[in-house]
């Protein structure tokens, strides 16, 4: 692969710790689908890389933990092209943007506001005002 698999910032995915496996894949080819391996399977042994930090590390295991198999190996497949090469550009992007979003810091903890009493104040006398005016509607209506 001409482009390294960049998680996040500088920290990158050595081809070292890859694995690729190529077999036959279904759908479209005619006779050119028998013959070639075009279906692309990336494994990423998560635990044992020495690539993340430690913390993004845990991180990334505790958030993919319904995705690995053994709870250590990350498995990536692709075989939406006819091409492998475009297979494993795929495999190798989609495993960037696991990674990218399991090694994400958590979101900030949301604070708790109150409304102003002048924005609570505005909101009950605009409901006063249309009770009043609906009341009013009722009172018109002949019998």
């Amino acid at each position: 692969m001409p482009e390294p698999i960049r998680v996040r910032g500088s920290v990158v995915v050595p081809d070292a710790e890859l694995v690729w496996r190529f077999s036959r894949s279904s759908g479209p080819g005619g006779q050119h689908v028998n013959t070639s391996d075009t279906q692309v399977e990336l494994r990423y042994d998560l635990a044992a890389s020495a690539a993340l930090p430690e913390v993004w590390k845990a991180r990334a295991l505790e958030r993919l933990a319904g995705r690995l198999v053994d709870g250590r190996v990350l498995v990536v497949r692709a075989s939406e092209h006819r091409s492998q090469w475009r297979n494993r550009e795929v495999a190798a992007a989609r495993l960037a943007s696991l990674l990218g979003e399991a090694t994400a810091p958590p979101p900030k903890a949301r604070r708790a506001t109150k409304p102003s009493r002048g924005m609570v104040e505005r909101r009950l006398d605009n409901k006063r005002r249309r009770a009043e005016l609906k009341q009013g509607r009722s009172r018109l209506r002949p019998e």
